[in-house]
C-alpha cells in the first residue's frame, strides 16, 4: 500500500504542473489582451480623429480640386478657379484656346495642330472629346458648331 507522504508528493507534483501550465496560459492570454487593447485604442483614436475632421467647417478643409493631377476628372468651373485646377493636358488646351491665335475660336483639327499633335482622326477626336468636356464643365464655349474658344468669365 502506498504511503500517505508518497500520495501527497504525487498530488503536489500534479498540482505544480497544473500551476505551471495555467501560468503559461495566463501569460499567453495577457499578451493577447495587450494586443487587443492596443488595436482597440487605435480604432478609438481613428474614430475620434474622423469625428474631429468631419466637425470642422467646410472652409477649413482643403479644396482637393484646386491642384492639377494628371488624369484627373475635369472639375466644374467655379468663381476664383483658374486653369491651374485642370490636369496638364487640359491646361495646354485652355492656353491655346485663350491665346490670340485662337481669335474667334478654333476647330479641333487646328487645335490638335497647335498642341503639336498629328492632324489624324484619332488625335483630332481625342482633342474634340477633351474640349467638349471643358465646355460641359464651364471652362470653354462652343461659339458655333465645331468651333471652340476659352470662356472669358467663370460659368455660374
Amino acid at each position: 500500500m502506498p504511503s500517505v507522504l508518497g500520495l501527497l508528493e504525487a498530488r503536489e507534483k500534479k498540482v505544480r504542473e497544473d500551476v505551471a501550465r495555467l501560468r503559461e496560459e495566463a501569460e499567453r492570454l495577457q499578451a493577447a489582451l495587450g494586443e487587443a487593447e492596443h488595436a482597440l485604442q487605435r480604432l478609438v483614436d481613428a474614430r475620434v480623429t474622423v469625428a474631429e475632421v468631419l466637425a470642422e467647417p467646410p472652409s477649413a478643409v482643403a479644396d482637393p480640386v484646386r491642384s492639377a493631377v494628371a488624369g484627373a476628372v475635369v472639375p466644374h468651373r467655379a468663381d476664383g478657379m483658374t486653369a491651374s485646377a485642370l490636369a496638364p493636358n487640359y491646361q495646354r488646351i485652355m492656353s491655346v484656346l485663350a491665346s490670340e491665335a485662337a481669335g474667334e475660336g478654333m476647330r479641333c483639327k487646328q487645335l490638335a495642330a497647335a498642341l503639336g499633335l498629328q492632324a489624324v482622326p484619332a488625335k483630332v477626336e481625342g482633342v474634340r472629346s477633351k474640349v467638349k468636356r471643358l465646355v460641359e464643365r464651364g471652362w470653354a464655349v462652343q461659339v458655333r458648331p465645331g468651333v471652340f474658344t476659352a470662356l472669358a468669365a467663370p460659368a455660374d
